[in-house]
């Protein structure tokens, strides 16, 4: 038998996540986003940090952590192996600049880089191939995503990528 005066008094706290609402009640996009946000060149509103001439820079809308980058071409291929040599080229010094510019601004203890490849892999757009750069930290995987299959980014996507452009800019990316 347990008593109510153990109980976790914190147990039933809302997470309050004002900004996913026009997520969860707007219109769900059709098409591809990556070869939308190639086209239209709206880098702020996007979050494009940069594009070179084969692929881009961008951070993730839904991120699984603070920072979370990702590469994809402009060209709509589904898979590594269909891209032409200078886009895969491009694509991994993008991948590395991506890792040297949250390691200079973020100063994160470890990285998850890699590509989702196909639907059972993971892929949440898996026609148009991507590669993320994902920046962790000890103790970032707490009990959030264990018990309520939820995730806490402690910053805005905007001011995450303000920040990320503007040491873009600065040359904090490259070598």
């Amino acid at each position: 038998m347990t008593s109510d005066c153990n109980a976790d008094p914190t147990a039933n706290r809302p997470l309050w996540a004002p900004w996913r609402i026009e997520y969860i009640r707007g219109p769900k996009p059709g098409g591809c986003f990556f070869c939308e946000k190639a086209a239209r060149r709206d880098d702020v509103a996007d979050h494009v940090l940069a594009r070179g001439e084969h692929a881009f820079l961008l951070l993730n809308d839904f991120p699984y952590n603070s920072g979370h980058l990702m590469v994809a071409p402009y060209r709509h291929v589904g898979d590594l192996a269909d891209l032409a040599p200078a886009e895969r080229a491009e694509i991994m010094e993008l991948l590395v600049q991506a890792e040297r510019l949250l390691q200079r601004v973020m100063r994160p203890q470890g990285f998850n880089i890699g590509f989702n490849l196909g639907l059972p892999a993971g892929a949440g757009v898996a026609d148009h191939v991507h590669g993320h750069v994902v920046p962790r930290w000890n103790g970032d995987t707490n009990f959030m995503p264990v018990l309520g299959n939820t995730r806490v980014v402690p910053e805005s996507l905007d001011a995450t990528a303000d920040i990320l452009r503007q040491a873009w800019q600065a040359g904090e990316g490259k070598p």
